[in-house]
């Protein structure tokens, strides 16, 4: 039943999450409401951690990938943990600054930076931006001889990899919106441009195939990939590349039907893979990064509703409406992404229900899970859907004027706010 070892069910029947009552949680911080276990997320910072360390020798480094769930807390647990943060906005920098987060250790990426998010980055000499496209790179060389700095780069190349997954979530192949192609040469021509420009200074590249991978054999040949092209640098331009972004995609457990692999399982391969590349081609193994977002937050945090109105339809379905939906897990309407859904209160009852549930919006389309078995649910029950730590409060929205939800963390059996609940008035905020 359960997709993270940091769930489980008491002595009264109901869910856990780090030990602590779901049901009390609700009943305590009202719903909707977003929990994390804060040890379960940082077992991950860890195993990431001490994973690269141990397939790289210490030659590399765990970015998180801010845009899975970013805020304050989760900035200041990755510095703690000794990781560096992947970075995708000005208002994702400005959150890790504003948590005290290394701005050496940010990466910041993105296919269409505006000009003030680059001079951002620069005036706080966040540590590498990875540019995507040649307009890009022309623009951060004059912004950057203007403010009288060099930039660090690296370059985003896509690698045509199939990563076997949701076409909305596939970013390594041709046709992606991401980065430089090699099968045109764009990818060797922008290498050139870049090594000729002034205040420029290549120093990696960087490629990501997709999202929620299962297959370790795609990543491997993305590695494979990369080398080569590293090596066509070296003998075409001399140019040696000594970092390289690798990027994230690890999928986790969202049912009972995936089956995520150990870090451990994917990072031996892929290092083995770069590693004989290096000896193969003549050139230095190079500082390695990864990005896991979701895999570090995803499975790690349950959000909590309280039960409406329960529908049926008889020969049709069974529709029970719940206190939030696509405003704060747009997910299921974007990728019809498949959950764990239960009734916190009655967890230790059989699943013995069909239902589609269904958010609060004025909007056909607004629902969370359909044909989900749970256990018979009515009216004030507590349901539960697992695995909203990444992509879920990152992508909430105010739609109907719906407040966006708290955000908690528990931790050795202590609860605590992470985020406030938006009022109405956090909604009007800005309306003049």
């Amino acid at each position: 039943m359960f997709v993270s070892k940091c769930l489980n069910v008491n002595e009264k029947g109901h869910l856990t999450i780090g030990g602590v009552d779901t049901v009390d949680i609700a009943g305590k911080y009202g719903t909707p409401v977003i929990v994390y276990d804060e040890n379960a997320v940082r077992d991950n910072c860890r195993a990431f951690v001490r994973s690269i360390d141990k397939y790289y020798g210490g030659n590399g480094r765990v970015l998180y990938a801010s845009k899975a769930f970013s805020c304050l807390e989760m900035c200041r647990i990755c510095s703690e943990e000794n990781m560096g943060l992947d970075v995708v906005s000005g208002g994702e920098i400005y959150t890790a600054l504003k948590a005290g987060f290394p701005a050496d250790r940010m990466y910041f990426h993105g296919n269409n930076k505006s000009e003030d998010e680059l001079k951002y980055a620069l005036e706080n000499n966040v540590g590498r931006i990875v540019v995507d496209n040649p307009e890009e790179l022309k623009a951060l060389s004059v912004i950057a001889k203007d403010m009288g700095k060099t930039a660090s780069i690296y370059m985003r190349i896509k690698p045509g990899i199939d990563a076997h997954t949701h076409n909305f979530i596939r970013t390594g192949q041709i046709d992606s919106k991401f980065g430089f192609a090699l099968e045109t040469g764009e990818a060797m021509e922008c290498v050139k441009l870049a090594a000729e420009t002034e205040s420029i200074n290549l120093v990696g590249l960087h490629c990501h195939i997709g999202s929620q991978i299962f297959d370790i054999d795609p990543f491997v040949h993305a590695a494979q990939v990369m080398m080569k092209f590293i090596a066509d640098i070296k003998s075409q331009t001399g140019i040696v590349i000594s970092e390289l972004d690798l990027g994230g995609g690890f999928g986790i457990k969202y049912t009972e039907e995936d089956k995520p692999a150990a870090f451990g399982a994917y990072m031996e391969p892929v290092s083995n893979a770069i590693k004989a590349s290096a000896a193969e081609n003549d050139i230095p193994v190079p500082f390695v990064l990864i990005e896991p977002g979701r895999s570090i937050a995803g499975a790690e945090a349950v959000t909590l509703y309280t039960v409406g109105a329960v529908k049926h339809i008889p020969n049709v379905r069974t529709y029970v409406s719940i206190d939030g939906g696509m405003t704060d897990n747009p997910r299921y309407i974007l990728y019809q992404s498949a959950y764990t859904v239960l009734c916190a209160n009655k967890a230790d009852k059989p699943r013995d229900s069909v239902v589609t549930v269904a958010g609060k919006c004025c909007e056909s389309g607004d629902l969370i899970q359909e044909n989900a078995s749970i256990q018979t649910v009515e009216r004030d029950d507590i349901l539960a859907v697992l695995s909203t730590g990444a992509y879920n409060y990152s992508m909430a929205s105010n739609y109907n004027r719906v407040p966006r939800p708290a955000v908690l963390m528990v931790k050795d059996g202590n609860v605590r706010t992470i985020i406030n609940r938006e009022s109405y008035e956090d909604m009007v905020r800005n309306d003049i």
